[in-house]
C-alpha cells in the first residue's frame, strides 16, 4: 500500500517466537552455574566479587526473562487483534458486496 498502511504479520510472529526461543535457552543455562566454591578462585574478594556478580545478574535476568515474555505475547495479541480487524473488514466488505436481492452486479 503506498499511501496506506500494512503490517507484516509473519515477521511479527517471527519475532514473539524469537523471544520465546530466547527465554526457553536462557531457562536451560543459570547464571548460577558460573559460581564455584570460593577455594576455586584463588581469592577471597575475587570470590565475593563473583558471587555478588551472580547475584545481581539473576536478578537482572530475571527482569529480562518477564520483560521479554511480556514483549511476545503482546506480539502475539497483535497478530490475533490484526487477524480479527482483517477477517471483519473481509466480511464487511461481502456484506456490502451482496444487496437483499442477490450479488450485486456492478461486482462482477
Amino acid at each position: 500500500m503506498p499511501d496506506g498502511f500494512s503490517v507484516d504479520l509473519g515477521a511479527l510472529r517471527q519475532a514473539a517466537s524469537g523471544i520465546s526461543t530466547t527465554l526457553d535457552a536462557m531457562a536451560t543455562k543459570k547464571v548460577s552455574d558460573i559460581d564455584a566454591p570460593k577455594g576455586e578462585f584463588g581469592h577471597d574478594e575475587l570470590a565475593s566479587a563473583i558471587v555478588d556478580f551472580t547475584d545481581r545478574w539473576n536478578i537482572g535476568v530475571s527482569h529480562l526473562a518477564s520483560d521479554g515474555a511480556e514483549v511476545s505475547d503482546r506480539l502475539n495479541r497483535c497478530v490475533k487483534n490484526y487477524e480479527a480487524a482483517e477477517d471483519h473488514i473481509q466480511l464487511s466488505t461481502e456484506g456490502i458486496l451482496r444487496s437483499s436481492s442477490g450479488t450485486d452486479p456492478g461486482a462482477s
